[in-house]
């Protein structure tokens, strides 16, 4: 049924829940094979997998959270800056909207009338010179803390996967190890095939790059523990 409301997937909160589930992910991979290839108590690998994941998720928010609100800080103060050049320079900015308008395709009276348009709705013309003169997108007053919110989630959820096996084959941390790495595997695949379908990737390719990134990120966690332990 044909509905008047088109429904699209969120470009930052995408980044957001991959950025989070794939670093929670790898990061507690990487720990778990390094600490079966050094340790065999299962007790040590669980408390330093706990630890990762309360130190890594409330990393991950918190910097989610700064990261975000330094950008709506940046849009704000340009935008100010912007109101004052219109205010102040307002001809410098006219030919800079007219270099816009011709990069669009606009020519000659085309442009004149846009650019009058333009300056009777001020409101427009700081849109457009945010958009397409300094590259900027308008942050809302929310989105720092619901990036912290969503990057936080995901990458507790992300550090659980690897970490599951562990709870069920506590007594052969080698078979707990390998399950991990393959179900880490499916869940990189999985992260990936829902981005490729959310933009314009392709599934495959899309899902075998978050393989490759987190297993060796993961892998290098390994060689790190087998070679402590033999120190």
């Amino acid at each position: 049924m044909w509905s008047a409301t088109e429904h699209h997937p969120h470009a930052t909160l995408l980044s957001d829940f991959i950025l989070g589930s794939q670093d929670g992910l790898v990061n507690v991979l990487g720990i778990l094979l390094g600490l079966v290839a050094a340790s065999s108590d299962v007790h040590v690998i669980f408390i330093a997998a706990g630890a990762a994941l309360a130190a890594e998720s409330i990393s991950m928010g918190a910097v989610a959270y700064t990261s975000t609100l330094a950008r709506r800080s940046l849009y704000l103060s340009e935008e100010e800056r912007e109101r004052a050049e219109m205010r102040d320079v307002p001809e410098l900015e006219r030919e800079e909207v007219r270099t816009i308008l011709r990069k669009w395709g606009y020519e000659g009276d085309e442009v004149e009338e846009m650019l009058r348009r333009l300056e009777a709705k001020p409101k427009a013309m700081i849109d457009v010179m945010m958009a397409f003169e300094l590259n900027l997108a308008s942050v809302p007053e929310s989105a720092p803390r619901r990036s912290a919110e969503v990057v936080f989630a995901a990458t507790v959820v992300g550090s659980f996967i690897p970490l599951l096996p562990f709870f069920f084959l506590a007594s052969d941390l080698h078979l707990a190890a390998v399950v991990a790495v393959v179900i880490s595997a499916a869940m990189l695949f999985a992260v990936g095939w829902y981005e490729a379908r959310t933009t314009m990737g392709t599934v495959w390719q899309s899902g075998l790059r978050m393989v490759i990134i987190g297993l060796g990120a993961g892998f290098a966690g390994f060689l790190v523990g087998h070679f402590a332990g033999l120190l």
